[in-house]
């Protein structure tokens, strides 16, 4: 049977910065790496929400990105 375990995690903040000539809204994001993999996830949204209100424009997404070895 295979395993999978994280390898690397990120964190990933996305931020609307305005609309475009035709109005749709742009978007500009921010990543934060070598984020610990045991990191949970009520701790990671913590800190995302201590980050975003340091910010300029508000937030539209926060994702945690795992990357996932795979061995067996």
């Amino acid at each position: 049977m295979a395993t999978a375990f994280i390898s690397d995690s990120t964190l990933r903040l996305v931020f609307e910065t305005g609309v475009d000539v035709e109005g749709n809204p742009t978007y500009k994001s921010k990543n934060f790496s070598n984020i610990k993999t045991s990191a949970t996830t009520d701790g990671l949204y913590a800190v995302a929400q201590s980050i975003v209100s340091l910010q300029q424009y508000p937030v539209n997404a926060i994702e945690r990105n795992d990357k996932h070895l795979l061995g067996a």
